[in-house]
């Protein structure tokens, strides 16, 4: 029974196992683990590359996965050795997990589970304590990013997000090109973007390289884009310019629906896209076209169609023509949320133009994004920035965590 254990838990010479036992009634299988009389070990430290004679021993227990529905534990009198006048070392056993009290196997199915799963969750799964598996993650989050190399990033994606309702605010910071989270930060203001570029200096890149940056049109990303990555070209989002557009033309609906009957529950219609609308929603947008009371609203829809359509010119000459016939349709409108959100955008010229050189969005960041509200919805939020940053990262980081423990996958 001990050989077929220790072939199923892959465990070598020196080590082998000396007892096992069952209780059916705790549920539990505890299986105790020594080592060969005489055996000598390994430092791994630059300087010592002699095996060395067991000094002494500390019994170590480790959680490991579960025997069928049973519990179980390693128990393992573990050596320590003394390879200089003052230096003991305790070795750690093949099995060992990177945090205390968990094998290697173990950590590995954690790592998956909670990948999909809230933590909460995770915990009443395998019977474990939170708090306990809230710093393993932390750990492998933090041991699998020294592994990062930025070396070649060159376009960032930059947006906010809170991570629970009413509180406070992160700032991720996206590798379009690798469609991954590269950096989580408190706040949403300019000193987010110092942060990232300390960070990126810390992973083999420099702000130097960062040749484009993706983001709305936040006074304070601008500043902090403009002071610490100099040649970087800001690129603003265009879903967020849509976005302000779209509030615009909803206040001109609200706004008129006081007066207006025909308006009243047609908001959705004037948010979403014409190829998006139900039949239902179609004939009512035709009747309202066809209508001879000169509608605002569709004036106001029609203008926002207008600059979608503004994307799909063929040249950057055509883009900045069309660009600004908009504008002075828009400014010319009669329209004061209209005429507003115009005068934004023409405050905003430059990145706006920018979009049909550099052809990017944030509308990577934000699928990464609907991924993490949706791991802040099954959580029902996050008490701490240090929990919301390690669900960023392990479900949009695309971390190496194979680096870090060869049974993840």
């Amino acid at each position: 029974m001990n050989k077929i254990f220790e072939a199923a838990l892959s465990i070598n010479e020196p080590w082998y196992i000396r007892d096992i036992e069952f209780d059916p009634d705790k549920k539990q299988l505890d299986l105790y683990i020594d080592f060969n009389r005489g055996s000598t070990f390994k430092v791994n430290e630059p300087g010592y590359d002699g095996s060395y004679k067991v000094y002494d021993t500390v019994d170590k227990t480790w959680r490991h996965l579960n025997f069928f529905q049973h519990e179980c534990y390693l128990h393992c009198r573990t050596p320590r050795i003394k390879y200089d006048k003052n230096k003991i070392k305790q070795i750690d056993p093949p099995w060992s997990g990177k945090s205390p009290g968990f094998t290697l196997l173990l950590e590995a199915l954690v790592m998956k589970l909670c990948a999909h799963m809230p933590v909460n969750t995770v915990c009443g799964v395998i019977n474990e304590n939170k708090n306990k598996i809230w710093r393993m993650l932390e750990k492998y989050v933090d041991m699998a990013r020294e592994h990062e190399d930025f070396s070649d990033m060159k376009v960032v994606g930059m947006d906010e997000t809170s991570r629970a309702k009413g509180h406070d605010y992160v700032t991720l910071f996206v590798d379009l090109k690798e469609r991954r989270t590269t950096f989580v930060t408190k706040g949403k203001g300019h000193e987010t973007v110092k942060a990232f570029a300390d960070d990126l200096s810390a992973h083999s890149g420099s702000p130097d390289q960062i040749s484009d940056v993706s983001c709305d049109m936040s006074p304070a990303f601008i500043k902090g884009v403009k002071k610490t990555l100099p040649g970087a070209k800001i690129t603003f989002d265009k879903f967020h310019i849509l976005k302000l557009i779209n509030t615009a033309v909803d206040q001109v609906r609200r706004e008129e629906a006081v007066t207006q009957p025909l308006l009243k529950k047609t908001r959705y219609i004037f948010l979403k896209n014409e190829r998006n609308l139900t039949k239902s929603q179609m004939e009512t947008l035709e009747e309202l076209q066809l209508s001879k009371l000169r509608i605002k609203s569709v004036r106001a829809l029609r203008i926002r169609e207008s600059f979608q359509d503004i994307y799909h010119a063929e040249s950057q000459d055509a883009f900045s023509l069309l660009l600004n016939k908009w504008y002075f349709w828009a400014t010319h409108s009669r329209l004061e949320p209209i005429i507003k959100v115009a005068k934004t955008i023409k405050s905003h010229w430059d990145g706006i133009l920018e979009w049909k050189r550099s052809r990017i969005n944030n509308g990577i960041l934000e699928g990464l994004n609907s991924i993490v509200q949706a791991a802040k919805a099954k959580a029902r939020g996050f008490s701490t920035f240090k929990n919301f940053r390690i669900i960023i990262f392990l479900t949009t980081g695309k971390l190496k965590f194979n680096l870090v423990n060869q049974y993840v996958g």
